[in-house]
């Protein structure tokens, strides 16, 4: 099938998980840490403390999702969808009037678990189950709603407050959470529930079975890429989630930096696109051995970058690396765990990697409280990256053999 005619049959669906990771946004952290100098100055916080209120809120809804990512299987999306988007302008309303730091702890949870968890949640389980031969490809097009936002939403709302106080901006973001709805449930107006789908449609995972949560959790492979899980997530969280300190540290100016955005999506997108395909060609057992090397190199080179044409490059071949987060993932449990339970077991790989986005801001906030800057922690980084991906590529070789043979 070609991209076009893929394209066009599964329009509705795809752009539901398109916009589903879009509006995933404004619980990610690119989009809240925007905000991290006027909370701060709001709130009397350091950058240690504010770090901590961060991994607090995130930790606790990394937490939420074990229970909570299960739902995926039970409901259809059309539904839960309203309900998550609902929560989520909720949370948004509640960030435009958080009275202080002790609350502000509860509001980081209700975003980041509707919005980075939750939401991002049903854009990936849905296009994985909906989606066998041309998994790779739906995921591409569907992550490429993370991208779009990551491209556009930091340049606007940066703009934006130069003129609006940083309070009444999260009531737009509620605004434009809520707008989505009705287009959600006019996309999937028929859509299967996780019920009603035909055995036909279920992949088989490793040893010609669907794997239960359980099953997986006593693992090794599981184990094995954990690091990998929470590399990404972590530190690339904490990449963006100190753009401030960054750009203050290295004499670089915040405008100038998040106008980097775009030339970083545009490498993404080009990158998930690749990827996508090269899943539906290889699967994602050939891709694995590769999948931590652009995070390595790019915090290398961030690491090391005296202007903001160096920046420019350490951010392109970081977003080689978040076009292959974009994909592997969620396509690597499919592949090796089968379809079946898919809900109850990304929630699980859901919450690692949202624990991982609350360690990263925590960790790094207390390393520049004592001292320690972010350029000087990146080193230390990169080889966490090389290491993920080393234990990474040994679960996939040894268990490999066990893919069904369409695999």
């Amino acid at each position: 099938m070609s991209w076009m005619t893929f394209l066009r049959e599964n329009a509705a669906f795809l752009f539901a998980g398109f916009l589903f990771a879009f509006t995933s946004s404004y619980g990610q952290t690119y989009f809240i840490s925007l905000f991290a100098g006027e909370i701060r100055g709001t709130f009397g916080l350091s950058d240690g403390q504010w770090g901590g209120i961060y991994t607090l809120g995130t930790t606790a809804s990394a937490i939420a999702m074990i229970g909570a990512g299960v739902l995926t299987d039970r409901f259809r999306a059309r539904t839960l969808a309203v309900w998550i988007s609902v929560g989520l302008a909720l949370a948004c309303l509640a960030m435009a009037s958080v009275p202080n730091a002790v609350v502000l702890v509860g509001v980081i949870f209700a975003l980041r678990f509707f919005g980075q968890g939750m939401m991002s949640q049903l854009s990936a389980v849905s296009m994985a189950r909906w989606f066998v031969a041309t998994r790779g490809r739906a995921l591409s097009v569907a992550s490429m709603g993370f991208s779009v936002a990551q491209a556009i939403l930091p340049v606007i709302f940066v703009a934006l407050l130069a003129v609006v106080a940083w309070r009444g901006l999260w009531v737009l973001a509620a605004v434009l959470v809520l707008i989505t709805i009705p287009v959600q449930r006019r996309l999937l107006r028929l859509e299967r529930t996780p019920s009603s789908m035909a055995e036909a449609n279920q992949a088989l995972g490793m040893g010609g079975k669907h794997w239960r949560r359980g099953q997986v959790l006593r693992s090794p492979l599981f184990w094995l890429m954990v690091p990998a899980l929470l590399g990404p997530p972590a530190w690339g969280t904490a990449l963006f989630f100190q753009q401030v300190h960054l750009t203050e540290v290295k004499g670089w100016d915040l405008v100038s930096f998040v106008a980097l955005m775009p030339l970083f999506t545009g490498t993404a997108i080009v990158a998930t696109f690749a990827a996508g395909g090269a899943i539906d060609r290889f699967g994602t057992k050939r891709l694995i051995p590769l999948y931590m090397l652009p995070f390595a190199l790019s915090f290398l080179i961030l690491a090391f970058a005296q202007t903001i044409g160096h920046a420019a490059i350490g951010l392109v071949v970081f977003g080689v690396g978040q076009g292959l987060q974009a994909t592997i993932p969620a396509s690597f449990w499919a592949e090796f765990f089968g379809t079946r339970h898919l809900g109850s077991i990304k929630a699980v790989a859901a919450a690692i990697m949202v624990f991982g986005s609350a360690i990263g801001p925590g960790v790094t906030g207390v390393l520049i409280d004592i001292g320690i800057t972010f350029p000087e922690q990146m080193i230390s980084i990169a080889v966490y990256f090389v290491l993920a991906g080393v234990f990474a590529t040994i679960g996939v070789f040894k268990f490999r053999n066990g893919l069904p043979a369409a695999a």
